[in-house]
């Protein structure tokens, strides 16, 4: 009887043993199994992350290059001004920054850039216009005045890209006028901002030699011109580009615009220049007052006498007056600027 019952019972182990087996097996199989799609998951959200991380790189890179293309590394020597121009100076800037503290508006923030710039704060003045195109990305005149201070600090592309940034957005919008930061004796604006985008991007071709594109922006510099010293600027470097182009009928043309009866109120050295290339100035009356001493009026003034000798092929007299040009203080003016470009040519 022990034993019927005992075999009974190892009869009856499998009916009870199997199930718990099965269900033991689909466990381990079910958990197998979630424990892969987990798996999976994080995979999938690993990747995800790493996508999203990539983009996110590629876009603080390209809003990088856009806003900062490359860094400006020229190394800004310390620029002439004269005691009395830099207090006056410091204290505008003293002003802009008092102004900005109590208004954080675009025009102050273009103030205070300007202002830095005026006392050869160059790499300041950058930075403070590059904020204001982060903050106000739609404001051609942020990118005007950096890309002014690119030529003052000689990174040319840089100029390049700003200007045609700046041409872009005030295309096919009013031309206003731009206030001066040095005004003259009547205190009359004289310049615009269409008019100062053109000008400084065909200056800037000008320096690296692209004589074609610097004549297109300066031809469209004078359509933009609204009086006397906006247009005897511009004519002053078409001029001179023309010549260098072969465009020497266009040249000449160019020339019998600039009339003795132009009321000029500022640019009276562009227009002196322009007097020397019609043959109306003496170029030994000129070359003496050059020779006087430094100044920004005559390294702008010996440029343009550098031109004129090396039009008529007096190329060691050229040399000369731009060497008399990088050897001064001018070290920001657009003729020194110009003269080095010549030079290192």
């Amino acid at each position: 009887m022990f034993i019927n019952s005992f075999y009974s019972q190892i009869d009856s182990t499998p009916a009870m043993v199997y199930p718990l087996c099965s269900k033991i097996w689909w466990s381990l199989l079910t958990l197998t199994q979630r424990i892969k799609a987990r798996r999976r998951l994080l995979e999938n959200e690993g990747n995800r992350f790493v996508s999203l991380m990539k983009s996110v790189m590629i876009i603080i890179l390209i809003i990088t290059t856009k806003l900062f293309p490359q860094i400006c590394e020229t190394e800004i020597p310390e620029i002439y001004i004269d005691d009395k121009t830099r207090l006056i100076y410091e204290n505008k800037l003293t002003e802009a920054k008092l102004n900005f503290s109590k208004d954080a508006s675009p025009d102050n923030l273009i103030w205070l850039g300007r202002r830095l710039a005026y006392l050869g704060k160059y790499d300041e003045a950058i930075e403070i216009y590059s904020k204001g195109i982060i903050k106000y990305p739609k404001d051609a005149r942020f990118y005007r005045h950096r890309g002014h201070r690119y030529i003052s600090s000689r990174c040319f592309e840089l100029a390049i890209k700003d200007f045609k940034k700046a041409a872009s957005i005030t295309r096919n919008k009013p031309n206003k006028v731009e206030p001066d930061g040095l005004p003259n004796s009547l205190n009359i604006p004289t310049s615009t901002l269409q008019g100062n985008i053109y000008y400084h991007l065909g200056l800037t071709y000008y320096i690296q030699g692209n004589y074609n594109q610097a004549r297109r922006a300066y031809e469209k510099t004078l359509t933009l011109a609204e009086n006397p010293d906006s247009y005897v600027a511009a004519a002053n470097w078409l001029y001179i580009i023309n010549r260098h182009l072969g465009r020497n009928v266009k040249a000449e043309d160019l020339l019998e615009t600039i009339t003795d009866d132009m009321a000029i109120i500022e640019n009276h050295t562009y227009f002196e220049i322009l007097k020397l290339y019609k043959g109306q100035n003496d170029p030994i009356e000129i070359k003496k007052q050059i020779m006087t001493g430094q100044s920004l009026v005559n390294a702008t003034m010996a440029f343009g006498l550098g031109n004129y000798y090396f039009l008529q092929g007096r190329e060691k007299e050229a040399t000369e007056m731009f060497r008399f040009v990088v050897d001064g203080n001018q070290w920001s003016s657009f003729g020194y600027i110009c003269a080095e470009a010549r030079l290192n040519k």
